[in-house]
């Protein structure tokens, strides 16, 4: 039984699933759900198995007679974005932030990223494929092209006239993140002095929306010891990004999204069930879009609205710009994929023009608490099993979480997110992409949102396990 599937952004599981064969299987039923000819971009991030599997799937493009084009090592907001302005398809490797013995195909069609209806139809595709021959490893790879991640780079160091970090100290963490470099780059053409720290040879898989306690130790330490305005990073891929203010402290990423909208004016704002109520409480867009989590349906959401600048995203802090904007009096192009780049700048740029610390910038939205993480390791079928039996029994519900506060409501857009008395929140939902239960809280305190994240968990273990 293989461990591939699609979760929550692309197709997802065991390194050792992704053979070869594997690869090129999805590879060619992507390809014939699409039809068509011409070239395929493909990418890849810095995990070990990545080159491997990104030299398969163009051994499948070029055996089925497309132009494969070896984008290499690049964030995936660049290959999307050289793939739309080519109007081409495109395949990135990546497992994004799960461990390193996980890997995953992200697709996108000429247009922009797959939803969920491309998903089934990749899949119909699989079984009338499978079993045809390898294509020969020697059509893969070939030299590297490296105009897309030139172009993106470009794109935010446009942003120039109108933007400067200059007299500014960001910290860049660099880790095994694919834009590690990019990040030092933009930042420093746009006037900031930057401090690489943390980089690694091996995969760190940095969750940004489950942060390690050693990646909030580090961030701590680097903020005594090096005096900096901000501490930035992304996870392995690029597409969702990990700011922390002056004194190491880690933005969520929901926060960082509102605050992207608030930058860029948006008129309205998609973003899913596991975002903050701060969006509606501040008051700062028009228009609030609630949906399940997964860029897929934040982008299926997006589409057809067109009054004004719609951004998107996820409580990971991936933000999706779905029309043009102007980003600090410059033109910015739509790019309706999650990226980790503007995200950061937008944060970088309030606290410039409101000459505040990013610490104070955040201090201005209204201050409700909220705690993220999750149980490891844990089957998807009993995660679900727990999860469906919350929103379809309404009295084991109410018993379950009485000790914690009386249940008020109970929304099963994704997963079961629970209101309690005082709009406290606990929200369980079954990861999409691994063998993971993630569990969400929100309360007026810190403390109490860290009080109600350790019950969930534990009252989840008791009752699973």
């Amino acid at each position: 039984m293989t461990s591939l599937k699609f979760g929550t952004s692309g197709l997802r599981g065991l390194v050792s699933d992704l053979t070869p064969e594997a690869c090129q299987l999805y590879t060619r039923a992507f390809l014939a759900h699409l039809g068509g000819k011409g070239s395929v971009f493909v990418g890849h991030d810095l995990r070990a198995s990545s080159p491997m599997i990104a030299s398969a799937c163009m051994a499948a493009i070029r055996g089925a007679g497309l132009e494969p084009v070896n984008c290499g090592a690049l964030p995936t907001p660049a290959l999307a974005l050289a793939a739309l302005k080519a109007g081409a398809p495109a395949i990135m490797v990546t497992g994004s932030h799960i461990p390193d013995d996980r890997n995953g195909l992200k697709f996108y069609r000429a247009d922009g990223e797959i939803d969920k209806v491309d998903e089934q139809g990749i899949l119909a595709a699989v079984p009338a494929l499978a079993g045809q021959p390898l294509a020969s490893a020697s059509l893969g790879a070939g030299s590297v092209d490296g105009s897309a991640l030139a172009a993106y780079v470009a794109r935010y160091l446009a942003l120039a006239p109108g933007l400067s970090l200059r007299g500014k100290r960001i910290a860049v963490y660099q880790h095994s993140s694919v834009s590690r470099d990019v990040l030092v780059e933009v930042l420093a053409g746009l006037g900031a002095e930057t401090i690489p720290v943390g980089r690694s040879d091996q995969f760190v898989p940095v969750d940004t929306e489950a942060l390690r306690p050693e990646d909030v130790a580090l961030a701590a330490g680097w903020a005594s010891a090096l005096g900096f305005d901000a501490l930035v990073s992304t996870d392995g891929d690029a597409d969702r990004p990990l700011i922390a203010d002056e004194r190491g402290t880690f933005l969520r990423g929901d926060v960082v999204g509102l605050l992207t909208a608030c930058y860029l004016g948006a008129a309205t704002v998609v973003t899913p069930v596991t975002s903050t109520s701060a969006i509606e409480l501040s008051g700062l867009v028009p228009r609030i879009v609630r949906t399940r989590v997964g860029s897929p349906y934040v982008l299926s959401a997006m589409a057809g609205i067109t009054a004004g600048v719609t951004v998107g995203f996820e409580a990971n802090g991936g933000v999706l710009l779905g029309s043009d904007a102007l980003a600090s009096g410059q033109p910015l192009g739509a790019l309706p994929t999650r990226d980790a780049v503007l995200p950061i700048l937008a944060v970088l740029a309030l606290a410039v023009a409101g000459e505040v610390s990013v610490s104070g910038l955040v201090a201005t939205l209204p201050q409700r608490r909220t705690a993220s993480d999750r149980i490891k390791d844990s089957p998807t079928e009993t995660n679900l099993a727990f999860v469906s039996r919350l929103i379809s029994d309404s009295t084991y519900a109410v018993a379950h979480f009485a000790p914690i506060g009386d249940m008020v409501a109970l929304d099963a857009t994704d997963g079961a997110k629970v209101t309690l008395t005082a709009g406290e929140t606990i929200h369980y939902r079954a990861s999409g992409n691994a063998p993971e239960l993630r569990c969400y809280t929100e309360a007026s305190t810190e403390g109490r949102a860290t009080e109600m994240l350790r019950w969930g968990l534990d009252a989840a273990l008791r009752v699973m396990h």
